[in-house]
C-alpha cells in the first residue's frame, strides 16, 4: 500500500483515490516548461479574446456566459483583478493620477474621512470594485423585473468594470506619453461603454435601459461615496 503525501490516505496505483494527488510528482524538465509555457500562452488569448468580445458585444457575450457557456470568457473574478492590477501597474510605470474623479478630500485633513477619501483617490482599481456592489444594488432595483439575481448582476458588473479599467489604462498611459489631458476622456468612454453593456444585456431593443443602466451606475456611484462620508463620520464621531 502507498500512502497518500498529501492527505495520508493509503491506496494501491499512481493516483490517490481519495484527493487525486499522484504516487509520483513528474520532475522539472524541458517537457515541463513547454507545458507552462503554453498555458500561458493560452492563458493570454484567453484574455485577448475576453477582450475583444467584450468590446464588440458585451451584452450578448455576459448573457451566454452565465446561462449558455461560462469556458468562451476568463473568468468574471479573475478579469477584474487581472485588469485591476494592469491599471495599477499602469499607474506606477506610467505616472498619470490615479483616479478619474478626484475627491477633494482637504477639506477632511486629519479625520478619517479624509483618509478613506485618500485611499480611494489612490487605488482607484480597487475602490472600482467596491462601488460594482453599490451599482448592482441599483440594477437589481430599477431592471427587477427580469430574472437576474443580485449575484449574476455582479458578475456582469465584473466584466464591464475590468473593461473600464484597461480604458483607464490605456488613455493614462498615453496621456503621460504625449504630456496631454486625455484621462479625462478616458473616464467619458467608461461611463459611455458601461451604460451601453449593462443596457444591452437586459436587452439592446429597448432604449430606456441604456438610460436606467446610466442612472443605475450615477446612483451606485453617488451611494459609494455617502457610505463612505458616512463611515469616516462615523468613526470621527465614535473616536
Amino acid at each position: 500500500m502507498n500512502v497518500c503525501k498529501k492527505c495520508n490516505n493509503e491506496f494501491q496505483g499512481n493516483y490517490c483515490p481519495s484527493c487525486g494527488h499522484p504516487l509520483k510528482i513528474e520532475r522539472i524538465n524541458s517537457r515541463y516548461i513547454v507545458t507552462e509555457i503554453g498555458n500561458v500562452l493560452s492563458f493570454q488569448k484567453g484574455i485577448l479574446y475576453t477582450i475583444k468580445e467584450l468590446l464588440m458585444r458585451p451584452g450578448q457575450n455576459i448573457r451566454a456566459f452565465i446561462s449558455e457557456d461560462r469556458n468562451r470568457l476568463v473568468k468574471p473574478i479573475m478579469f477584474i483583478l487581472i485588469t485591476s492590477l494592469t491599471y495599477t501597474l499602469f499607474v506606477k510605470i506610467f505616472g498619470f493620477n490615479d483616479g478619474y474623479v478626484n475627491y477633494n478630500y482637504d477639506d477632511f485633513n486629519d479625520t478619517s474621512t479624509g483618509l478613506i477619501f485618500q485611499w480611494i483617490s489612490e487605488h482607484y482599481g480597487y475602490s472600482n470594485i467596491i462601488m460594482a456592489v453599490f451599482i448592482a444594488i441599483w440594477i437589481k432595483i430599477l431592471f427587477r423585473k427580469y430574472s437576474y439575481n443580485f449575484y449574476e448582476i455582479l458578475i456582469l458588473l465584473c466584466f464591464v468594470m475590468g473593461m473600464g479599467m484597461l480604458m483607464l489604462a490605456l488613455f493614462g498611459m498615453i496621456e503621460s506619453i504625449t504630456n496631454s489631458h486625455l484621462l479625462e476622456y478616458g473616464a467619458y468612454a467608461f461611463f459611455i461603454y458601461a451604460f451601453w453593456a449593462i443596457g444591452s444585456f437586459f436587452d439592446k431593443r429597448k432604449y430606456f435601459n441604456y438610460v436606467k443602466a446610466l442612472i443605475s451606475y450615477i446612483l451606485g456611484m453617488l451611494s459609494f461615496t455617502f457610505i463612505s462620508l458616512g463611515t469616516g463620520i462615523l468613526i470621527d464621531f465614535i473616536k
